[in-house]
């Protein structure tokens, strides 16, 4: 895990080098710092990265102007960081591309902590334990465990990490309902902040992939005040 690629996008060089100096005695070891928009692009264009941290507001483009083209380059989860925590900050977060936020100001370890829940769930998944790969079928569209990869009606569907994630996870439980807090917990690897926009725009961003009406879901159901469920219309198998 501490092999993994770190950028750290951040105008505030005394952000930086705290992240870059409590990453370090983590054992983490490959960690680039970028304080611009421009340097974020251009690093993500010559390398490959496994987790991201980018400040929303930068000098010029901000983190959210250039998140898009980020996220065209890599799947690897986008943390924003940011002082701004409206409802509407957030959404516009999810809707570029990002996957979680930390809010200035921050403890570093509770970040490195969050950074490490990630690594490993990842890591996990990259290891499979069986040598089958298991195809969650549900109707119109399927969930590839082992490729990583979400088909609907054949046809592979482009899915950032975090999304698919959720995905999987109520593959593996269908029928069953999870509260949004539960979910958070569950799939994010931490404990509920509180916060409901986070697993709402996910559960939207699904919903956008798998259903031919997303405002009229078939598969991705809301059970109204309790949370949400993923309805089995198909089965599952093993190859």
């Amino acid at each position: 895990m501490n092999d993994a690629k770190l950028l750290l996008v951040d105008d505030e060089p005394a952000i930086l080098r705290m992240l870059q100096t409590v990453l370090t005695k983590e054992g983490f070891t490959h960690i680039d710092t970028e304080s611009s928009a421009e340097g974020a692009i251009a690093a993500c264009r010559s390398k490959t990265y496994d987790f991201i941290l980018l400040d929303v507001m930068l000098p010029g483009q901000s983190g959210f102007d250039i998140c898009p083209f980020i996220r065209a380059t890599t799947d690897a989860p986008i943390f924003f960081i940011t002082a701004r925590t409206t409802d509407f900050d957030k959404l516009t977060g999810f809707a570029v591309g990002g996957d979680d936020y930390i809010v200035k100001p921050f403890n570093p370890l509770e970040v490195v902590a969050r950074i490490k829940a990630h690594l490993r769930r990842y890591q996990r998944q990259a290891t499979p334990i069986y040598p089958t790969t298991v195809v969650h079928h549900f109707g119109r569209f399927e969930v590839d465990e082992g490729a990583g990869e979400l088909r609907v009606e054949g046809i592979p569907v482009d899915c950032p990490a975090q999304v698919f994630q959720l995905l999987l996870f109520l593959c593996k439980h269908p029928n069953r309902m999870f509260s949004k807090k539960t979910l958070y917990e569950r799939v994010w690897g931490q404990d509920s902040l509180s916060d409901d926009n986070t697993v709402m725009v996910h559960i939207h961003r699904i919903r956008e992939r798998i259903e031919r009406y997303p405002a009229k879901p078939e598969y991705l159901l809301t059970v109204r005040g309790l949370g949400y469920k993923l309805v089995r219309r198909g089965e599952t198998r093993e190859r």
